[in-house]
């Protein structure tokens, strides 16, 4: 069985009569976009569709989440047979704030290095609630607005050539001999309840895990953000849509190494969960008789822990871990960097301190809740300049510390 995904590039986004993709320009019926998302859900009481291009001179507030647009074009079920996806359009929900921690995503300037959502066309859905909503009610409304938004631009790719199709085979069932070392991919997904949650085929994460799952279900879409995280290090649907490391295990397999499959666990809340669901995660690592492990996670200061006793357990019982997190180090960086730690944490990739400060130049258009600029998580009341320019922490910016390596950010040997 082999999973195909066909990637199609877009040279621009324009509004049209009609909602098509022609000669690489995708055009968008906003008015029909705007009555398909109102019929579907009653919650919605208004909704602002604009498009922003890379380059422009364009601020998105309050962003919740990012899903790329696709469809699945052959076979039923998920995993099997082929997806089409618009390779460099995204929609982009925003809105109100309900959680704080939301985030910014400039289409230029000093901030635009930091998303990757800054390359990528983007249809900017602005929703606005019927009032009265529960805080888990009007977040619910927002998001499957965004994914049913994706599935009515995905429609558009049936009956496109992709230009690339990657073709991802299913891996053997029996341990394969070789000298080879076998990795196991132990993906962590935020769900802790209060707006922090992670959605896998439709259930909450915290139902069902940890298990493992086929990874030609993820790369197909099972993963959905519902996560009101810091802006830095939220793995929106986007991320999980597109996790370079589920991408980079299968390009080097059988290469130079053999890819074992892949764990989903959750960070839960108590100690005596997160001890539990270490214990369990662990011997599922065995089951894959996996050499190595590596460790991605969403979040920091609690799910901190969660990585730390994965880390140690699968160290003591002789599997080697690859941890990848970002820091908060204070503006400066001398601040510790990580709620938990551990000694036997000896290779972790660092993918960046979101702590770090940084100036947003003016923006001719700000998109999204403006009044709501000053709570988001990584700004304060002052972050905003009487000359438009905006001073907040990385924390403040979409993708710009992602714990996937999904992100912008490098470094350099000095």
């Amino acid at each position: 069985m082999i999973f195909e995904r066909g990637d199609i590039g877009v040279d621009n986004v324009r509004f049209g009569e009609q909602t098509t993709l022609e000669n690489k320009v995708l055009f968008l019926d906003k008015k029909a976009l705007i009555t398909f998302l109102l019929s579907r859900d009653t919650h919605i009481a208004k909704c602002v569709v604009s498009i922003t291009r890379p380059g422009d001179s364009t601020r998105i507030l309050c962003v919740k989440d990012v899903v790329q647009p696709g469809s699945k074009v052959r076979g039923d079920r998920l995993g099997e047979g082929r997806r089409h996806v618009l390779k460099n359009v995204a929609i982009v929900t925003c809105g109100k704030i309900v959680g704080y921690q939301e985030g910014i995503i400039d289409m230029s300037g000093e901030g635009a290095l930091y998303s990757p959502f800054s390359t990528t066309f983007n249809v900017v859905l602005d929703i606005v609630v019927v009032p009265d909503l529960t805080p888990r009610q009007h977040e619910e409304t927002v998001r499957k607005a965004g994914l049913a938004a994706a599935d009515f631009l995905g429609e558009t790719t049936q009956a496109v050539t992709p230009d690339t199709v990657h073709p991802f085979p299913a891996l053997e069932k029996e341990p394969i001999s070789s000298h080879l070392p076998r990795l196991v991919y132990l993906y962590m997904l935020l769900s802790q309840g209060l707006l922090h949650d992670t959605y896998v085929l439709g259930r909450n994460a915290r139902e069902g895990l940890p298990r493992i799952i086929d990874p030609l279900v993820l790369l197909d879409g099972a993963i959905t953000s519902g996560n009101c995280v810091s802006a830095c290090d939220k793995n929106t649907t986007w991320h999980h849509q597109n996790n370079p490391v589920l991408q980079e295990l299968w390009r080097r397999h059988g290469r130079d190494l053999l890819f074992a499959g892949v764990v989903l666990c959750t960070e839960p809340v108590r100690l005596s969960d997160k001890e539990t669901l270490a214990e369990t995660s662990i011997a599922l690592v065995h089951e894959l008789n996996a050499d190595g492990v590596i460790l991605s996670k969403e979040g920091f200061g609690n799910p901190d822990a969660d990585q730390m006793l994965l880390t140690r357990g699968l160290e003591q019982s002789g599997v080697k871990v690859v941890a990848i997190t970002d820091e908060f180090a204070g503006a400066d960086g001398f601040s510790q960097s990580l709620a938990d730690s551990t000694v036997e944490a000896d290779a972790v990739i660092s993918v960046g301190n979101a702590n770090e400060r940084i100036l947003l130049p003016p923006m001719e258009q700000l998109l999204g809740p403006i009044n709501d600029l000053s709570k988001l998580a990584g700004a304060w009341p002052h972050s905003l300049h009487e000359d438009g320019s905006l001073e907040v922490e990385l924390q403040a910016i979409i993708g710009a510390t992602n714990e996937l390596g999904m992100q912008r950010l490098s470094c350099r040997e000095v």
